[in-house]
């Protein structure tokens, strides 16, 4: 495999590295303070718009659209955003300053790839432009969703509208001031073929009919400024126009969504991963125990080089799944997809978590950002589906593969 570069991708990476440097890293703990203070609740950090400003003016915005976007894309591979994704995780709210935070890039590719010029007009170029925020709405309470046919949302149609009922949870983003849009994932037609049976459509967050029916902990944090909730609909009406594709196409865009997606979460865990080393490295070098340095303890060394041998191994494994991505697209690029999605997270809660144990009481607290990038990690292994749903699939394909070869 070739991850030689471009010169235009290599000043990206450099130029992005050099605005963290300058405008992120300096106010990581002003801005987790402000979002973390109770009177706060739902507000985003005053300074975000400034350094978004900023991140336009240095060429560093809408990084994350294939190339295969036309003009809706900045003209990088998959395999070229990657680097960028893992530079941006480092810090998890910065995406939103180059405008390329989940959920947001993932409905933006829907709306770019599968939606209507008038749906393209009305809410991909507001997306793009940064005035709006977005929510994806998909999982419910009351069924598995990692398995998507149980999902039970109706969307029937009546007259020129469609009216929506159903109860959703983990609606990640949807308190965020900035957002407008929902994308929406239910049934159609109830007697289709399992796969067939399911829809995706537009619904502007301000709709009647939709209510918050409570906001939804991870591990104790609501997660402000957008937080996770557990959404009521109630003969939710939009119009026939706000549907995307069709009927009955539903999975075909929730599959067409999720491949870049993965690649950029796990980018991002791996961001995470290399700085939890890094300050890990920091920690135990200038910590004295006993009478010694932590770093001249051999677990202590033994710990750092397991997780750079682990940070290197999922990096190279994402970054061969971008590749793959590129060349033959997402679905035969699908086992790969899976194996970075069961490795990275896992990867990254593990080096977090020898990070946490050489910092004592310290790693638990917020003192560091270490305990963040744990239990982001620890939620990813769920989120966009469990391990065991990734490993399931990604054992069944290769069972299948592996026994209708003819290598010996």
């Amino acid at each position: 495999m070739d991850f030689d570069y471009s010169e235009r991708t290599r000043d990206l990476i450099a130029r992005l590295d050099t605005f963290m440097e300058e405008y992120v890293y300096p106010v990581e703990r002003e801005r987790h303070e402000f979002v973390i203070d109770p009177a706060n609740l739902w507000k985003e950090w005053p300074g975000l718009e400034a350094l978004k400003e900023k991140a336009r003016e240095a060429g560093l915005w809408n990084l994350f659209l294939p190339h295969e976007y036309g003009h809706w894309s900045p003209g990088l591979t998959n395999l070229e955003y990657a680097p960028l994704a893992e530079i941006m995780g480092r810090v998890p709210w910065s995406s939103e300053i180059f405008n390329c935070s989940a959920p947001d890039t993932g409905n933006m590719e829907v709306l770019a790839k599968y939606g209507s010029p008038e749906q393209q007009e009305r809410w991909l170029k507001p997306l793009l432009a940064g005035r709006i925020r977005s929510a994806y709405v998909m999982t419910e309470p009351q069924v598995a969703s990692s398995d998507a046919t149980n999902l039970e949302m109706s969307i029937v149609a009546d007259g020129d509208d469609y009216v929506i009922n159903g109860r959703k949870w983990w609606i990640s983003n949807f308190m965020h001031p900035a957002t407008t849009l929902l994308l929406v994932m239910g049934k159609t037609d109830f007697d289709a073929p399992r796969h067939a049976q399911h829809s995706t459509i537009i619904v502007p967050k301000d709709t009647p009919g939709i209510t918050v029916v409570k906001h939804q902990r991870v591990f104790g944090s609501l997660n402000s400024p957008g937080g996770e909730c557990e959404l009521r609909f109630e003969d939710v009406r939009v119009p026939r126009g706000n549907l995307i594709l069709g009927e009955g196409r539903g999975f075909e865009i929730a599959q067409g969504r999720l491949g870049p997606g993965r690649i950029h979460h796990c980018m991002r865990s791996i961001g995470q991963a290399q700085r939890a080393l890094e300050i890990m490295a920091r920690r135990v070098e200038n910590r004295v125990a006993f009478g010694r340095k932590l770093s001249d303890q051999s677990s202590i060394r033994q710990d750092v080089a397991r997780g750079f041998c682990e940070v290197e191994m999922a990096r190279l494994l994402t970054l061969k799944a971008a590749d793959r991505m590129d060349k033959v697209g997402n679905k035969d690029a699908k086992d790969l997809i899976a194996a970075i999605k069961v490795v990275a997270p896992r990867m990254a809660q593990n080096v977090c978590d020898r990070a946490i144990q050489s910092h004592g009481g310290m790693g638990v607290s917020d003192d560091t950002p270490i305990a963040e990038f744990f239990t982001i990690n620890r939620f990813v292994r769920i989120a966009d589906g469990p391990d065991e749903v990734h490993m399931s699939q990604l054992g069944k394909q290769k069972i299948r593969e592996y026994n209708s070869s003819n290598a010996r």
